[in-house]
């Protein structure tokens, strides 16, 4: 019916791998939770998993109470607990957040406008720190402008098209 917005269903899997990180991924999935209420105004669905990277913590239990799925990759290593976690999502876009990181809505709602473009296949987000250190400042800065220049991606906040990711193999181990 012209005039009117076809509103295509997404599914949004949201990837956390996590080694040791009883601290902070309590904070961290609130956040996300938080930050996932964008995809409500789209009609997107989401879920959430936390891949252990065998940690010897309370990490696990304190991310299925804080209802994420949980899946397990018993060697220790970011692009394994990575692509562990791909292999459990099923949505059609993969989302990896690092298990100390606390997106936004906003953060959220501006991947899901690129996603709606139509013109990427992925990207990623610019480093903040919460309450950086004074040293922290100009490494942070330079970090940011190369990573625009060079179009590089934090590993913090990537997002990419499942199918691609799949194709491509996932990440190198």
């Amino acid at each position: 019916m012209a005039g009117f917005l076809e509103v295509i269903a997404v599914k949004i899997s949201i990837i956390v791998p996590a080694f040791n990180e009883e601290k902070l991924i309590e904070r961290s999935l609130r956040s996300i939770r938080s930050a996932a209420t964008a995809f409500f105004q789209t009609g997107w669905e989401h879920e959430v998993i936390v891949c252990d990277n065998n940690s010897s913590d309370r990490t696990r239990e304190i991310a299925r109470t804080e209802g994420a799925r949980v899946v397990f990759e018993p060697v220790n290593q970011i692009s394994r607990a990575r692509n562990a976690g791909a292999a459990a999502a099923d949505g059609d876009w993969l989302v990896f957040i690092d298990a100390d990181s606390s997106p936004s809505t906003q953060l959220f709602a501006e991947m899901a406008a690129q996603i709606q473009s139509g013109r990427c296949v992925g990207g990623g987000a610019t480093v903040e720190l919460d309450q950086p250190a004074g040293w922290a400042i100009l490494p942070i800065c330079a970090w940011n402008c190369l990573s625009r220049w060079q179009r590089w991606m934090a590993g913090s906040f990537i997002f990419c098209e499942g199918r691609a990711f799949r194709e491509l193999g996932g990440f190198s181990p």
